[in-house]
């Protein structure tokens, strides 16, 4: 595998290279390439130059191993040898890899909903939360405004009986002003 791509984003290119070669030096050729940034990760392989090459002894890294296993190059080659035995035909072989990567395929396509599922879900549950919080907010704002709005009408009926309380002597004493005289 060539390491591509670039900082926290790594991509790889699948190539058939000498063990004496480099990491990433010169190649032989390349196969395919490998993202394990997407959930699944993203194999793009030619699935007949990959088949060749284990068929004719190439020996992958580990994780290349395990990303043909994935991708179904050694359960050919395991099927292919069957058909040179001669425990089954070649279209027999090839009936059950197509049995096995439709398996493969609505593994992919279940893993792909669940994700997208839990991903509705969660925007679901954040909206949600985020919907209380904002009636808690408005609830907090609406008490203060009651609030002020009961002291502000406290004021006023305050100033209304100060109001009255300073009139009320002034009346008195303008009764009284004229009996006097």
């Amino acid at each position: 595998m060539q390491r591509g791509g670039h900082k926290g984003y790594a991509v790889y290119r699948i190539v058939i290279a000498d063990v004496r070669a480099p990491r990433d030096g010169r190649f032989t050729e390349k196969i395919g390439t490998y993202n394990p940034n997407t959930n699944p990760a993203t194999v793009d392989l030619n699935f007949d130059r990959a088949l060749y090459w284990v068929e004719v002894g190439a020996q992958p890294t580990d994780t290349v191993r395990n990303i043909l296993s994935n991708e179904g190059v050694y359960l050919m080659k395991h099927l292919r040898g069957g058909v040179k035995k001669g425990a089954f035909d070649e279209a027999t072989a090839q009936k059950k890899f197509d049995e096995w990567k439709e398996a493969k395929v609505k593994g992919f396509d279940a893993v792909r909903q669940n994700v997208a599922k839990a991903k509705k879900e969660e925007a679901a549950k954040n909206l949600e939360a985020e919907k209380k919080v904002n009636e808690d907010i408005a609830k907090k704002v609406a008490e203060k405004k009651a609030a002020a709005a009961a002291a502000e009408a406290e004021a006023a009926a305050e100033a209304a009986a100060e109001e009255q309380a300073t009139e009320a002597p002034a009346e008195e004493a303008a009764a009284e002003a004229p009996a006097e005289a």
